[in-house]
């Protein structure tokens, strides 16, 4: 019998366990697909494992609902962040250990902020094929997980069940495939997007590291400015900070970093708590 936290960051929901007593089987997949398929057992988008660490505060393990590992989550970041806090794992402001690197939160009044390692291998404005005779113009960015960004004009008319998962699977982001945003630009500071996400194979709610991606794409395009607040699919808003390395219309990047102290801001929700019998 082990205890449970069903939290919400940003629209994106997570079963989220306690395992520094190693009381969970080593392997999480089956764990990840069991608990989040939604109607028949707890439902979310993933599975967060909480666990001791000798280099931080505590290792986060993130599993999808399809029950893939994924490297990083920004939003269950922000969850195992405040659940780490609530049980007194990890201080106000803390660190911890992802697939992607070591990330810090800090628990605010009314948020959860996480500071991510320096997103990379920014590629902009390139084309990719998805039928004969339709091409797009796309751009990508790992923020933690691959991402690619697509500026729409009309953000409520887009196709992001089927062109998202066309964009997730296409042999230009093989073999890890890549998680596909859909941005609209309201002026320097406000966005709105949706994201087809890779591991849960459908569009959710919320995406952190999709609203990170996004934020940085459009500012790398001279289109934002930090703060960016982005408006997700489930209406609520995350912000995302960041310092830009170069000027948008320099070609190619210069070294090192396009973007530095970037962090991810929003509300976190604790939605309620149980206790599961392990089969």
């Amino acid at each position: 019998m082990i205890n449970f936290y069903k939290m919400t960051g940003g629209g994106n929901d997570f079963v989220v366990v306690d395992n520094r007593k190693d009381q969970l089987p080593k392997d999480f997949s089956p764990l990840a697909k069991e608990l989040c398929v939604r109607k028949f057992s707890i439902g979310a988008d993933g599975l967060l494992v909480l666990e001791e660490s000798d280099v931080a505060n505590f290792r986060m393990h993130y599993y999808n609902s399809d029950g893939s590992r994924a490297e990083m989550c920004g939003n269950g970041a922000r969850c195992i962040a405040q659940f780490a806090y609530l049980l007194k794992a990890a201080p106000q402001k803390m660190s911890f250990v992802t697939d992607a690197g070591v990330v810090e939160a800090e628990i605010l009044e009314r948020s959860v902020k996480l500071k991510i390692t320096p997103p990379k291998d920014l590629r902009l404005d390139f084309p990719i094929r998805l039928d004969p005779g339709k091409e797009f113009n796309v751009s990508f960015i790992n923020s933690g997980v691959p991402h690619t960004v697509l500026m729409v004009s009309d953000i409520e008319k887009v196709d992001v069940e089927e062109l998202g998962k066309t964009i997730r699977f296409h042999k230009e982001f093989a073999p890890a495939g890549a998680n596909a945003n859909f941005v609209l630009v309201h002026d320097k500071n406000n966005i709105s997007l949706r994201t087809y996400e890779r591991g849960v194979e459908q569009e959710t709610l919320a995406c952190g590291t999709g609203a990170i991606a996004s934020s940085l794409i459009c500012a790398a395009k001279g289109m934002t400015q930090t703060p960016v607040t982005c408006k997700t699919r489930g209406g609520e808003n995350l912000t995302v900070h960041f310092q830009k390395n170069f000027q948008s219309e320099v070609e190619p990047l210069p070294p090192g970093d396009p973007f530095t102290e970037v962090y991810l801001e929003g509300a976190v929700k604790v939605c309620f708590t149980g206790n599961l019998q392990l089969v």
